[in-house]
């Protein structure tokens, strides 16, 4: 844990009395170095969370139904979509599934608010990514007043009952808050509207959005009080600094899948009939895919064999 003074998953973990109000957003809690260092340490996690990725999505191949979803919640500009592209990124992509929950279809309104997650919980041996997720149900339903009554307190139980259900079913649930202070938000928004190429990510209902801050604020700190629980914890993630926030998310998932003592499936065949029946093989084997030890080997032979005729 380079630069980490302590685990991302303690300091950033949601504890009986959590105040989202006193969140520095511009901190980085746990980490001792800047941004060069954090930078540096992504490299090296990198490369650890892609063999970790591989062990879940071998172990998948050898029968494990295990698989881990990536809870990702936070106000507009907030950088989940940097978190899809920058720490999954650096993972082989077929081991990861990606989804975003908008406003609800035709036909997923005719459902429980929980059935489309249900369909989009990661296939054994995948880590999936929610980039906003059931939680928009107990959020954006909320604030925005999208649902008849207040159903909060039930829905929070359902969400308890669901999420414990699906850490069962053998998918680890790892959920992780980006929360930014008002200044950044404003700044990175207008950021989009001086870019040509961020234009496509301006939503003018962001502004709306923003006009009930306070209101959101509350409605987070609702959702962590009631569904941030001791085996299925939220990380509120201070996001201001773009850079931490995704080493954060990187940390928490190495060490997640590190406790989940993954290791590579045995071999399922004679390995050393294998190995005999390859290395009849291998002296005819030429160029880049022949094995270092005989690559070269059959061209010195003809060079001794035309060296002989010449004598």
């Amino acid at each position: 844990m380079s630069g980490w003074l302590a685990r991302p998953s303690g300091v950033l973990r949601v504890g009986e009395d959590f105040d989202l109000g006193a969140l520095d957003a511009r901190s980085t809690p746990g980490f001792g170095g800047d941004r060069a260092a954090g930078e540096a340490a992504m490299a090296t996690l990198g490369a650890r969370l892609a063999v970790l990725q591989e062990m879940l999505f071998a172990e998948a191949r050898s029968g494990s139904d295990r698989a881990l979803v990536l809870v990702l919640q936070g106000m507009d500009t907030s950088g989940k979509g940097g978190i899809s592209r920058h720490v999954l990124g650096m993972v082989d992509p077929q081991g990861v599934q990606v989804r975003s929950f908008g406003p609800p279809t035709a036909e997923e309104r005719r459902h429980h608010y929980l059935w489309r997650v249900r369909r989009s919980l990661p296939r054994p041996g995948h880590i999936g990514v929610f980039d906003r997720s059931h939680y928009e149900d107990v959020l954006v339903a909320r604030v925005e007043g999208l649902v008849d009554g207040a159903p909060w307190t039930r829905r929070y139980a359902e969400i308890n009952r669901f999420e414990r259900q699906t850490k069962e079913s053998g998918i680890t649930v790892v959920k992780c808050a980006l929360m930014i202070s008002p200044d950044e938000q404003l700044a990175r928004l207008a950021n989009r509207l001086r870019r040509p190429d961020r234009f496509w990510k301006y939503d003018p209902s962001d502004l709306d959005a923003r006009a009930k801050w306070d209101d959101y604020m509350d409605a987070y700190q609702d959702v962590f009080d009631h569904t941030s629980t001791p085996s299925i914890p939220w990380h509120v993630v201070p996001a201001d600094r773009k850079w931490y926030a995704r080493l954060a998310v990187t940390q928490l998932l190495v060490d997640t899948l590190e406790d989940m003592n993954l290791g590579w499936p045995p071999a399922t065949f004679d390995v050393a009939a294998e190995r005999a029946r390859l290395g009849a093989l291998l002296p005819a084997q030429q160029g880049d895919d022949a094995p270092p030890e005989t690559r070269g080997k059959s061209a010195k032979t003809s060079k001794k064999a035309k060296a002989k005729k010449k004598r």
